[in-house]
């Protein structure tokens, strides 16, 4: 009996407090509201930056900046163009290289973004970073951090609200943070779920496209991550994509893309 209560409160829960993804209108879990996810993520960054050591290498920082301020624009400039501007309220935009060998790579929300060191050699040159920077930041524009604290919070404490997790577990709430970011993991850019990660794939492209980065690299790019982590499990064993379905699903959305590149 109470087992059943149980579960239809937390279905209501679930039912109801649900958003819809910006751009492609896809219903996601929202337990946890933007303002919220920004305080605890900015929080959350400030304390990673004092805990990590940014990079020396001017040349590569600049990059990753320059990087970071195109795809920004871009965003700007679509959702504008799309009457969907105060999705980005409270924003507060910055992009910094860590001193970190990780393949590796993060975007908070409110557009907070780390790139590691040791995901340039994969990325290559600009275009590359791009694809990167393009691909977690579409993460935090579809909002699936605040998706993935929501999911925590439901199947792990009942849909209690983050505020009061935070005042009754402020480490708890704290580490959870972390891990929906996968700060201080080695999963690399694989820690979101298959329709996440192939959400994030598809905006990606359009906003390292209206960036001015070609569009057509990310395939080439996928590939080299994908060699990164030796013997892949069968997609069903995965909550990622496969390198097939995924560099299928690049395709399948390039038209889409670069209708926004322009050279």
């Amino acid at each position: 009996m109470y087992n059943r209560i149980f579960a239809f409160v937390i279905a209501v829960v679930m039912f109801v407090g649900c958003t819809t993804v910006p751009i492609t209108g896809r219903r996601q879990l929202s337990l946890v509201s933007e303002a919220e996810m920004q305080t605890m993520s900015y929080e959350a960054y400030d304390q990673f930056l004092k805990e990590n050591k940014l990079s020396n290498n001017a040349q590569s920082t600049a990059m990753v900046k320059r990087v970071g301020q195109r795809i920004q624009n871009a965003v700007e400039r679509y959702m504008a163009a799309n009457n969907l501007s105060s999705e980005l309220q409270g924003f507060d935009w910055e992009f910094n290289l860590v001193a970190d060998d990780q393949v590796n790579a993060f975007a908070m929300a409110g557009g907070k973004t780390v790139v590691y060191e040791g995901i340039l050699p994969v990325a290559q040159n600009e275009t590359g970073l791009a694809v990167v920077m393009g691909h977690e930041i579409a993460h935090a524009i579809a909002k699936h951090g605040s998706e993935r604290m929501s999911q925590a919070l439901a199947q792990q404490f009942g849909g209690q609200t983050l505020s009061a997790l935070a005042g009754a577990q402020p480490g708890t709430a704290s580490n959870l943070v972390m891990a929906v970011y996968g700060v201080g993991s080695q999963l690399g850019l694989l820690k979101y779920g298959r329709t996440q990660e192939s959400e994030a794939d598809r905006l990606g492209l359009i906003f390292m496209a209206m960036a001015g980065y070609d569009p057509q690299q990310s395939v080439a790019f996928w590939e080299r991550m994908g060699a990164q982590g030796g013997q892949a499990p069968p997609e069903f064993l995965s909550t990622h994509p496969s390198a097939g379905t995924r560099q299928a699903d690049l395709r399948k959305h390039m038209p889409e893309a670069l209708q926004y590149y322009k050279k």
